[in-house]
């Protein structure tokens, strides 16, 4: 009964008016109409009456009066209080012994009016519903029956409900009876009876489900039990539109045998526009799709339907095109694709589906065509298409070699599309000698491993060994391997964060010299220790955002890695949000995830907190889905770090806490500093400064930058400030100064600001306090940190106050206290206008103000504020006085005021402020 609100009211009303009617229910097979007859049949047995029902069935829609007998038997011993004329009718009609007379069968009107006597006498003492299910098989001359009497009923204590099929011609369509239109189901209500029924199912099955079933109850309950849930490793081919779905026996029974009435000629048409996706989507053109002609005789039979627009084809139901396929015999379907890639033949990827289906023997033509259709779609969001046209090459490939290459590259897009158990099954269907330690093994073995559960260790053990081994081999057919290898090689060591690891990988790649790609090189030092090695790649990070497109998923999300490490992400993001969907449905959902990674780091770095906290919500959810551990503690880490900025300390204490005691054990560095920077934050936020100083020495020791610490020059500003807190002034400068002489404020825009905010924080003179905060003041690029920017003023703010008075700290710490209201940073906030309370300056709630008032608002105030009515602001900004009202009870706690006397003092306050400022 979900999404039948509409329906149920209805059937109430019809059920238990008391006065007799008619109602018949109309809609497409398997939408729910006898659900709803069971429900009106409930609902009448709860309201005292009796209820008989009848069905239709197809194979006596030739025997006239069967349907008529099933809706009548029951009542018939009661007949004996009937007239002669009423008896002999029945008599004549079913030949019953009890009844005396014969002859001829009575007109429709004898019989109806036998009928309604029959029923009127069965319902004198007990109201009663009569329930008709699947009308459209009913015999025509019961129909007509039916029709007679449900016209007549009114003012009886009798109730005909029926129900018949809307894409089922029925002679019900003449009989006059009111309808109900029971339609599919929209949206929600068909993702809600999915759940309900099938809670566990993946996100790919779920949305595959969805569309096939377009709303319809029993394809939404039926269809789940056929495909494979879980981390989607095994997805029906249909995902790709290349075959339909298979149909439950049940659904196929639906149309089958109105598809097995038509001609062959038209069966072909119909099997031609099914494999090619035509009309699959009812309101759509086919456009670029094959166009199916002289197709009428499907119209008729109620499979296709006619865009009244374009005039094309389209199939009724998504299941009448699923139940076609599955209908046509191998060789027929072969036929049929055959034909399809000679019409395709200018559109790579269409003829690369067709003639995977079409081929059956070993053919390298074919396995190329597939082989580049395959490239081309992984560029486009295809993964889990270009895997499976991989894998078919590789079937039709005429060498073991090119089999094996083939297969290699099926698994390694298996991994990056989260598919791990695919990749390894892909690579062991290799039944070549010692297939079990190749490099593709090796691969798809290991990206398992990591990401399912963080084994970086013994994975880059095995990885190195297997790079030594190819270099020494010296094999030229190993470059594209190679190459991936170094890359995850070098995932592994970023994972791991440990020095020695990182100092041989290092070794390892200048080993094998220009074997090494440009790219790989920018990774390796971007990724190890960007303040030793990362500056000389912020042009080519820079340059490459003008190719993005041109990319596979992995190599965008690997140089948009590059970009965080360098500050510059902002110019990825706009490319990244436009394929990020893609990639988590059809593409590289392993990259996807980590594109919303570098989304959420994005927006926590320039203050899009409440966007970063959706992202980093959906990037878990689909790390779970898909068994991924590694980077769902991976967003648990993310998670934390922006619930501590937002001043959640238990929230993000405990995030940190699950991160820290997973990643610690296996030796993720990259975590284990993650969940320390975020420890730190915490910290800060309730002035536990000793707490916070402990987290960031734990990364990188005072006055140093830990080599391969990633997050060694992003916690400056914390280890600096928790020093100065807990007097330890000389280590916060020392640190300060390391930053300088690292060249710190040449590699990021980001670490040039916290490198000028932390030596202002330490300087030893007013003069280089007042330079170095300039300079942050001055970067071009401080405005894209927000954060950042707002701890240096409020820092700076508490400096001037101290020395040269409260007036010239206002303008500085209301800055940084706007600027952690917009943020939400609660603790942070607090503090600054603890800060600008000392400095005389008005209270917190008066400084938001000005900033969180629209126009509009603004102008509404300030004339109440004069002292005007509703009724006189309204006249001068042409609204109603209630307009003005509403708009005033929205002012008031953006000011923190509660009266309408308060404003004057409160925008007087925050003017001041601004002046100030």
């Amino acid at each position: 009964m979900i999404g039948r609100a509409d329906e149920q009211e209805r059937l109430a009303e019809l059920v238990t008016a008391g006065s007799g009617r008619a109602l018949v229910l109309r809609g497409e097979t398997g939408v729910g109409k006898s659900a709803l007859l069971d429900h009106a049949a409930e609902l009448a047995l709860r309201d005292g009456r009796r209820v008989v029902r009848a069905t239709g069935i197809e194979a006596e829609a030739g025997l006239p009066y069967a349907g008529l007998h099933q809706l009548v038997h029951p009542l018939l011993a009661e007949a004996s209080g009937l007239d002669d004329g009423s008896r002999t009718v029945f008599d004549a009609v079913f030949g019953y012994p009890d009844f005396t007379g014969g002859g001829k069968p009575p007109s429709v009107m004898a019989l109806g009016i036998a009928v309604l006597a029959l029923l009127s006498q069965a319902a004198a003492s007990q109201p009663l519903l009569l329930v008709l299910d699947d009308g459209q098989w009913l015999d025509d001359a019961s129909t007509d029956v039916c029709g007679f009497v449900g016209r007549r009923l009114a003012g009886s204590p009798v109730t005909l409900l029926a129900a018949v099929r809307s894409d089922v011609a029925s002679r019900f369509e003449s009989t006059g009876l009111p309808e109900l239109t029971v339609s599919a189901l929209g949206e929600e209500d068909a993702a809600r009876l999915l759940d309900q029924h099938h809670p566990a199912l993946s996100t790919q099955v779920r949305r595959l489900v969805l569309d096939q079933a377009q709303g319809n109850p029993l394809a939404l309950r039926e269809l789940p039990a056929h495909f494979t849930g879980g981390s989607g490793d095994e997805m029906p081919d249909d995902l790709f539109g290349q075959h339909a779905v298979a149909v439950p026996r049940r659904l196929q029974h639906l149309y089958g045998t109105r598809i097995a009435a038509l001609s062959p000629s038209v069966r072909a048409e119909l099997l031609m526009g099914a494999l090619d996706g035509t009309g699959g989507r009812p309101g759509q053109a086919p456009s670029g799709l094959y166009r199916m002609r002289d197709a009428d005789e499907a119209v008729a039979a109620g499979l296709l339907d006619i865009e009244p627009g374009t005039g094309e084809f389209t199939f009724r139901h998504p299941l009448v095109r699923s139940t076609i396929v599955q209908m046509a015999t191998p060789n027929q379907r072969r036929a049929a694709h055959r034909v399809l890639a000679q019409v395709h033949r200018d559109h790579l990827e269409r003829r690369a589906t067709h003639l995977a289906a079409a081929t059956v023997d070993p053919d390298d033509d074919v396995a190329d065509i597939l082989e580049a259709a395959a490239e081309s779609v992984t560029r486009r969001g295809g993964a889990l298409a270009a895997v499976a046209w991989l894998t078919r090459a590789a079937e039709l490939s005429e060498s073991h070699a090119d089999r094996s290459r083939r297969l290699a590259d099926a698994a390694f897009i298996a991994g990056h599309a989260a598919q791990l158990g695919q990749a390894h099954r892909l690579v062991v269907a290799d039944a070549g000698a010692g297939v079990a330690e190749s490099p593709a093994a090796v691969i798809a073995s290991a990206y398992q491993a990591l990401y399912q559960n963080g084994d970086v260790r013994s994975t880059w053990r095995q990885v190195t060994t297997t790079i030594e081994s190819l270099r020494d081999a010296g094999a030229p057919e190993s470059g594209e391997v190679l190459t991936r290898l170094v890359d995850l090689l070098l995932a592994m060591s970023q994972y791991a964060g440990d020095a020695a690891m990182w100092e041989r990988t290092h070794a390892l790649l200048d080993s094998l010299g220009e074997v090494v790609t440009a790219e790989s090189r920018l990774f390796s030092g971007t990724w190890s220790d960007v303040v030793r090695h990362g500056a000389a790649g912020v042009g080519q990070v820079e340059q490459a955002t003008g190719r993005l497109g041109d990319l596979e998923p992995w190599d965008v999300t690997r140089l948009g890695v590059a970009a965080y490490h360098l500050d510059v992400l902002s110019q990825y993001r706009p490319h990244l949000q436009r394929v990020v969907d893609r990639e988590l449905e059809t593409g590289a959902a392993a990259s996807g995830i980590v594109m919303l990674h570098l989304i959420m780091l994005d927006q926590i770095a320039v203050g899009e907190w409440d966007e970063a906290e959706r992202c980093g919500r959906r990037a878990l959810e689909v790390a779970v889905e898909h068994g991924l551990e590694l980077f769902a503690m991976q967003g648990r880490g993310y998670l934390a770090y922006l619930a501590a900025l937002r001043g959640q300390v238990a929230r993000a204490r405990d995030l940190q806490a699950e991160v820290d005691s997973w990643a610690r054990p296996r030796g993720l560095g990259f975590l284990t500093q993650l969940a320390d920077a975020g420890g730190a934050l915490a910290a800060l936020n309730t002035g536990d400064y000793e707490a916070a100083y402990l987290y960031a020495v734990g990364v990188t020791a005072p006055g140093t930058f830990q080599p391969y610490m990633y997050q060694a020059p992003r916690m400056l500003l914390d280890l600096v400030e928790a020093a100065r807190h807990t007097g330890r002034a000389e280590q916060a400068r020392q640190h300060a100064l390391a930053a300088r002489d690292a060249g710190l404020p040449g590699i990021s825009p980001r670490l040039a600001l916290l490198t000028y905010g932390a030596l202002a924080m330490t300087a030893d003179g007013e003069q280089e306090a007042e330079e170095m905060f300039a300079l942050a003041e001055a970067h071009p690029d401080a405005a894209r940190f927000p954060f950042d920017l707002a701890r240096i003023r409020l820092a700076h703010g508490i400096r001037v106050r101290h020395v040269k008075g409260r007036v010239a700290a206002r303008h500085l710490l209301v800055q940084a206290a706007e600027a952690f209201d917009r943020l939400g940073a609660a603790a942070w906030a607090q503090r600054a206008h603890l800060e600008l309370r000392a400095a005389g300056s008005a209270p917190r709630a008066s400084i938001l103000n000005l900033a969180s008032l629209t126009w509009q608002e603004r102008r509404i105030a300030d004339l109440a504020a004069s002292g005007l009515t509703n009724k006189e602001i309204g006249e001068r900004m042409h609204l109603s006085p209630r307009t003005v009202s509403s708009h005033l009870y929205r002012i008031f706690p953006k000011l923190g005021i509660t009266t309408r006397a308060a404003l004057r003092d409160a925008l007087s306050r925050s003017d001041g402020d601004r002046m100030a400022s």
